[in-house]
């Protein structure tokens, strides 16, 4: 039961509402309830306006591109020859696009093949701070228009750019990769089809995305609708050398979502993502959304978290990259615009783990494809291979054979198993490694251990012997052909995979095992520390819309590349609700109160009065 001193302030404020819904009353005479619901329920629901554009799309199956088997004596294995003799006959000059327009400046830089560090396929320039300035600035004005541009017209310049790249561009794509990033013809295709992938299949993920609809359960009053709206300001992206495909995917998955990007492609990658961004202008990206800025790594940091108009950060690479890309942002917080959205993919610490109940022969084909493929290169190659006692000596002896017989060579060789690493620097940090390696009491080579850096930047596949899982070799991401092996008591099984949780946090991981029961147990314990988990097969491979990739904790943000999700960390949707019956009530039903006020629409308050009361009291 109310107090009287509640019951006397619920009288005060009842009688400031009846003063306002008496001045209502006033300002609109005419009795508009029952006109108001017969225009909303008659006239709009069958004759509807639409004045939220919103757009809906049939949506359509996921089809991975084929790869091209590039036998002897076949149309694409010629051309794909013809492609790589334009590449290596000309040094192709590279410009900075910025607005659409290509400057080319003194281009000192070269981009080496790194299996022959005396050739040379392209010639480019770094931009310094003033022309990524003016990227910056160009991208921020294209985004605007750009933002306004309708799904429908992204999607199709999308979908003609995935039938550019895999049609007109695709062996040019492939030849530049071979000899720009040293993967041999295998490696460049399956780089090319996930590209064709990104381009392909992204817009059929933003189909979805745009076919959602807030509930609609009243459809008679009111409308919800949400529209996808890119972010403002500016993408930075930042690609790796690694993979032509993800350097596409970081510059133009955020524009397919509204967004204008300033572009740094690696130095080391900087031919095939100049074959890119051509293909992407010839299917009709506008000028302004994408600029292609190849920079020095930290001038081009600098300048990007500098800037209040930064929207976002796109980076594939190092942890300790992203960690410093994450601090130089939230070291100028304050200077934003906006909250810039950090996504990052880093490899992390990837292994195999192999249960008593393993295939041995699965065990190892798939352990020398994940780990020296692209000579261990990849985000996601494996660089430890947990092995029980019991299987030891099954899965040694095939493990070193096979090993033994890889043919390390010019990536251009079709016999060629993997080529050289990427760049001198590549180059002296596994060389540091090995040094240790064949210097610690801990480790115990196998086989390889040897390199060498006078025709191209050479490293021998390596296996290695680790008995303490403490060593930073079992901790840390090499980047490089080295496997390490644990071997593991098999009374100690669960044991072991706690102690894995702790020291190996990858990208992907893989578990081999028959034992069902077990592989329900893995799949429990490594939930955490593993962002793709692998049952019986290699940790490398993943594909776009099958297994879509990514990791938590240091090994990255964990968007989950090649899913719808990925796609949202670039949006930034509005909601609007549109009330087809607008309120002309201030008053909740239960306060009933109605009656009571009925008749003070009849009768003017005299304000005056109440000004002159208010300036006496003062």
């Amino acid at each position: 039961m109310m107090s009287k001193t509640v019951r006397g302030i619920a009288l005060n404020k009842r009688s400031i509402l009846q003063m306002l819904e008496a001045s209502a009353e006033l300002v609109s005479p005419l009795n508009v309830p029952a006109f108001i619901r017969y225009v909303s329920t008659s006239i709009l629901r069958n004759n509807p306006i639409e004045n939220v554009k919103t757009e809906h799309f049939n949506m359509l199956p996921i089809q991975n591109e084929r790869m091209l088997k590039y036998e002897a004596g076949s149309e694409e294995r010629i051309q794909v020859k013809a492609e790589l003799s334009k590449i290596l006959n000309k040094i192709e000059p590279i410009p900075f696009v910025i607005g659409g327009k290509e400057i080319f400046k003194k281009c000192e830089l070269v981009q080496i093949v790194p299996y022959n560090i005396e050739h040379f396929v392209a010639r480019y320039s770094h931009a310094n701070r003033d022309l990524i300035e003016q990227a910056i600035s160009e991208a921020i004005v294209a985004q605007q228009t750009w933002d306004k541009t309708s799904l429908r017209e992204r999607m199709a310049i999308w979908e003609k750019a995935a039938d550019l790249i895999a049609t007109k561009y695709r062996l040019k794509i492939v030849a530049a990769t071979m000899l720009g990033q040293g993967k041999t013809l295998c490696q460049a295709e399956m780089d090319v089809v996930e590209l064709v992938d990104f381009m392909r299949i992204n817009p059929i993920f933003l189909r979805d995305l745009a076919n959602y609809e807030p509930a609609n359960d009243q459809p008679e009053t009111c409308r919800n609708h949400m529209v996808l709206r890119g972010l403002s300001g500016f993408v930075a992206a930042i690609s790796p050398f690694n993979y032509t495909s993800i350097a596409g995917n970081l510059a133009y998955t955020p524009a397919l979502m509204g967004n204008a990007v300033v572009w740094k492609p690696s130095d080391s990658a900087v031919l095939s993502n100049w074959y890119v961004f051509q293909a992407m202008r010839e299917a009709g990206v506008p000028d302004g959304v994408v600029n292609f800025v190849p920079a020095e790594p930290t001038t081009f940091a600098t300048a990007v978290t500098s800037n209040p108009q930064l929207a976002g950060v796109h980076f594939t690479g190092t942890s300790a990259v992203l960690k410093l890309l994450w601090k130089m942002v939230g070291q100028r917080i304050d200077t934003y615009k906006n909250y810039p959205r950090l996504v990052g993919d880093c490899g992390g610490k990837n292994f195999h783990f192999v249960h008593p109940s393993a295939n041995t022969e699965v065990v190892v084909a798939c352990t020398v494809r994940a780990a020296f493929e692209y000579a261990g290169q990849k985000c996601s190659s494996c660089s430890m291979l947990y092995v029980p006692e019991s299987l030891w000596k099954k899965i040694k002896t095939p493990l070193l054979n096979i090993t033994k017989r890889l043919f390390i060579s010019d990536a251009t060789y079709c016999d060629c198993f993997y080529s050289a690493l990427i760049d001198r620097k590549a180059y002296n940090r596994l060389f540091t490694y090995l040094k240790y390696i064949h210097n610690s009491s801990e480790c115990k080579m196998l086989i390889g251990g040897t390199c060498s850096k006078g025709r191209g930047y050479y490293v021998d596949p390596t296996i290695v012997l680790v008995a303490d899982l403490d060593n930073f070799l079992c901790r840390e991401e090499l980047l490089g052909p080295i496997l390490c092996v644990y071997i593991y008591q098999d009374e100690n099984l669960y044991r072991i995979m706690h102690k894995i949780t702790e020291v190996n946090h990858g990208l992907t991981a893989s578990v081999f095992a028959t034992d069902n029961n077990f592989i329900k147990r893995a799949c429990e314990i490594f939930k955490c520390n593993v962002g793709n988990l692998n049952i019986n097969d290699k940790c490398t491979g993943l594909m776009v819309g099958q297994q879509p990739f990514g990791a938590g904790q240091i090994t990255g943000s964990n968007e989950k590349l090649g899913s719808p999700q990925y796609l949202l960390r670039w949006t930034s949707p509005q909601v609007i609700k549109e009330s087809l019956i607008p309120h002309i009530n201030v008053y909740y039903p239960y306060m009933e109160i109605s009656e009571n006020i009925s008749n003070l629409s009849k009768t003017k308050p005299n304000f005056e009065e109440s000004e002159d009361c208010e300036l006496n009291n003062q």
